[in-house]
C-alpha cells in the first residue's frame, strides 16, 4: 500500500496511490490525513488496504497522481529523529580529519533530533540565504513509527514500523563545526527536510525489506549526472529496529514519528573509501563525502557544495524501473 499527502492545508489531504504511482484516490471518508489515520492505525489500516486495493482494480473514483502536486506525506511530523546507522560514512568523516573513531560507534548508534514542524514537498526548491554556509544534500532512508513504548526490544520495535520513504535530510556543513563545538548539537545547520512522494508499507516493499533494513540502489543525481547508486541495504550496522529502540529507550514514541538512517554509504567494491559513479565506483549519498575521500586521497576537498541553482535528484527504483517512493527532486534556491 502506498500513502501520499496532496497539498492542502497545513497538513495535506490523504490519498491512496496506485502501485505504479500513475493514479490516486482520496481517502478522506477514513481519514483526512496521514498523521489521523496514524493515529487511529487499527481502524484505519485495513480500511486503506481495501481502498489500494480497489483503486488497482479501477472500482473507486481516481485521478492521476502527479508528484508535483504532493505535499509531503506528513508536512508536519511530531517528531523528526535522524540516525547515523551507515557506520562507513562516520569513519570516512573522522578519517579525514585524522581522528580515531571510537569503538563504541560500532555498537551504539548516534541520533540526533531534528526539526519537524515544516516537512518539504518533495518538488520545494531547498531554500538557502548563503552560498558559504556549504549546503549538501543527504540521501537517506527513513521509517515512520506508530505509538512506540518506552523501552521497546528491537525485535518489537520493527513491529511498530508503519511506512517506508526516502528523505534529502540538507545540512549546510559550514555551519556545523560552530555549533558542535558548543556541545549541544545541530540547531542552524539542519534546515528542513524533505519527505518522497509517498510512503509505503512493509509489506508492499516484498524482499527488498529485510530484517529491518531497505535493500536496493539509492540513486542521487546532481544536475542530472550520476552522483551516487549506494546499495541501502549494504554497510548498514544499525537496522531501523535498533535505531527505534535507541530512541525509545528513555520515553515512549508518539504516532508520526520519522525516524531516518543516516546518509546511506557504502564502502566501494575493492573495500577501498569510494570511487565517483563516472569511474566505476559506487558514488556518494552527499557531498561531504566525496569530499572527505578527495582529503584522504589527495589531502584536500576539490568538489564544491551545492550552489544556487543546483538540482539534486532522489530516487530508488524496482527490478522493472519503475520508482517505488517517486521522487524527490528539489533546486537550490536564493532566499
Amino acid at each position: 500500500m502506498k500513502l501520499a499527502s496532496l497539498k492542502s492545508g497545513r497538513d495535506g489531504r490523504l490519498v491512496v496511490v496506485s502501485n505504479d504511482l500513475a493514479w490516486y484516490t482520496d481517502a478522506f471518508l477514513i481519514a483526512p490525513t496521514l498523521q489521523a489515520a496514524l493515529d487511529d492505525w487499527e481502524r484505519c489500516e485495513p480500511q486503506l488496504r481495501a481502498l489500494a486495493e480497489s483503486l488497482e482494480h479501477d472500482a473507486v473514483p481516481r485521478g492521476r497522481f502527479h508528484e508535483r502536486e504532493a505535499a509531503a506525506p506528513l508536512p508536519r511530523a511530531y517528531q523528526w529523529a535522524d540516525g547515523s546507522a551507515y557506520v562507513n560514512h562516520v569513519e570516512l568523516v573522522r578519517k579525514a580529519r585524522g581522528a580515531e573513531m571510537p569503538e563504541t560507534f560500532w555498537t551504539d548508534p548516534l541520533m540526533y533530533q531534528g526539526g519537524s514542524d515544516g516537512m518539504l514537498a518533495p518538488r520545494d526548491p531547498v531554500p538557502l540565504a548563503d552560498e558559504a554556509w556549504g549546503c549538501d544534500l543527504e540521501a537517506e532512508i527513513v521509517v515512520v513509527t506508530g505509538d512506540v513504548p518506552q523501552g521497546v526490544s528491537r525485535e518489537d520495535a520493527l513491529g511498530h514500523i508503519r511506512l517506508v520513504g526516502l528523505v534529502n535530510d540538507v545540512s549546510l556543513r559550514n555551519l556545523i563545526p560552530a555549533e558542535l563545538a558548543k556541545g549541544f548539537g545541530f540547531v542552524q545547520s539542519k534546515p528542513a527536510s524533505a519527505l518522497s512522494p509517498v510512503l509505503v508499507t512493509p509489506d508492499a516493499l516484498g524482499d527488498r525489506w529485510k530484517d529491518g533494513k531497505l535493500h536496493g540502489e539509492l540513486t542521487v543525481q546532481i544536475n542530472g549526472e550520476d552522483f551516487g547508486k549506494a546499495d541501502a541495504g549494504v554497510d548498514m550496522t544499525f537496522d531501523f529496529g535498533t535505531l527505534i529502540a535507541h530512541l525509545a529507550k528513555t520515553r515512549a514514541l508518539g504516532a508520526g514519528s520519522v525516524i531516518g538512517s543516516g546518509t546511506v554509504s557504502n564502502k566501494d567494491r575493492d573495500g577501498g573509501p569510494g570511487r565517483p559513479v563516472a569511474e566505476g565506483g559506487l558514488g556518494y549519498s552527499c557531498v561531504a563525502e566525496v569530499r572527505m575521500v578527495e582529503t584522504i586521497l589527495r589531502g584536500k576537498p576539490e568538489t564544491g557544495f551545492l550552489k544556487w541553482g543546483d538540482t539534486v535528484r532522489i530516487e530508488m527504483l524496482d527490478e522493472r524501473h519503475h520508482t517505488i517512493f517517486g521522487a524527490i527532486e528539489q533546486t537550490v534556491q536564493a532566499v
